[in-house]
């Protein structure tokens, strides 16, 4: 089987993970031990930001920038449906309400129509998601922000190395969060980060990720253990040096089925937005027109082909039970996506060879 993502684990990371070992500083009471440093550096450098947080999960930054952005009770957040569901969590840990929005067709992401006009005097924030790892379109999300006083979040989970109109994802936002596992196109196993320029921000988040502490055992508000272990980060470290690589790679393979791919009668194929570049982290296709029964029986075709093909996302999050109580959201073209995408691999891991397989093979399966 060719999966749909596999880490890319070298001898440079086994031996980054033996040296933390041998050190005996496995981790740091305020998070910030020699290699959680170096990777938050190094990580802050890579994504042009000024400041970097390493976490434990995408999930914890997620969550972090919700309360770091002072939401809580009785506030609204906008953002998608059409994404991963720790997305909306966070937003519900922090006691607001999730206002979902419809999706661009083309790109997947938040519609920033939509977005405002969906803004109430209870809005507080709005979160854009890159999904698949195509930048979401935030500059004008972010007019739409400074025009109604609220505060952006950008999930970039799955953007590792992609570029909006010349700039590294996450510059318009007012921080933006990431995710190292063990899917995306680097990893620490389990792991985040959070990078933001507001230096006051940064602060906050800080004592946020460990327990609200500024010094150990006084805590200043309330926080949680967010912190990131040092083998983390010494993978994360490793992980980061080979990221171009992976990203070239990842480009490659995308290129090469969309070649094959292309003009495919039925098959909507993913492409860059203008002035942006992909992370590549899914090859998203959508098979036009139809019902979620058909995408399904294409996706078990190409399994049994040895073939890992997922469905991101099947359900969006407004129709999983938990959410229906935030409210009925017409979406209707988060819906339809939902019913008919499904993701290839295209991962570092795959060869030209698979590639074409793939290829072949969906040709086939499309017949």
């Amino acid at each position: 089987m060719i999966p749909i993502n596999s880490p890319q684990i070298g001898e440079e990371e086994i031996e980054a993970v033996v040296k933390v070992l041998k050190s005996g500083v496995l981790t740091h009471g305020l998070g910030e031990g020699p290699m959680v440093k170096k990777f938050e550096e190094d990580f802050a450098r890579f994504v042009e930001a000024k400041y970097a947080l390493a976490v434990n999960s995408g999930t914890a930054a997620l969550h972090m920038a919700v309360v770091g952005a002072e939401i809580t009770s009785g506030d609204e957040v906008i953002l998608p449906s059409f994404t991963f569901v720790a997305t909306a969590e966070a937003v519900v840990m922090a006691g607001a309400k999730p206002v979902f929005v419809d999706i661009d067709p083309e790109t997947y992401n938040i519609s920033p129509e939509k977005v405002e006009k969906a803004i109430t005097k209870k809005t507080k924030a709005i979160i854009a998601v890159d999904l698949y790892g195509s930048p979401a379109d935030l500059k004008p999300v972010r007019e739409i922000a400074d025009k109604h006083g609220l505060k952006v979040v950008e999930d970039a989970a799955q953007a590792h190395g992609a570029v909006y109109k010349g700039k590294p994802v996450g510059t318009y936002a007012d921080v933006a969060c990431w995710s190292f596992y063990a899917s995306k196109n680097m990893t620490t196993g389990e792991g985040g980060m959070i990078t933001t320029n507001d230096g006051e921000m940064a602060e906050k988040l800080k004592l946020l990720r460990t327990h609200g502490e500024k010094e150990k055992y006084r805590s200043i508000l309330l926080g949680h253990n967010y912190r990131m272990p040092e083998i983390q980060a010494a993978i994360g470290c490793a992980q980061l040096a080979k990221l171009p690589i992976f990203l070239a790679k990842r480009r490659e393979n995308a290129e090469r089925l969309t070649a094959k791919l292309r003009g495919t009668k039925n098959l909507q194929l993913p492409t860059e937005p203008k002035n942006c570049k992909n992370s590549w982290y899914l090859y998203t296709v959508r098979l036009k027109g139809a019902k979620m029964e058909k995408r399904n029986a294409v996706v078990e075709k190409l399994r049994q082909e040895g073939i890992g093909a997922e469905v991101y996302y099947a359900w969006p999050i407004h129709l999983m039970p938990y959410y229906r109580k935030f409210g009925k959201f017409k979406l209707p073209e988060t819906e339809k996506a939902s019913e008919q995408v499904f993701s290839l691999p295209v991962h570092p891991g795959v060869t030209l060879e698979q590639i074409d397989f793939i290829s072949e093979t969906v040709l086939r399966c499309m017949k």
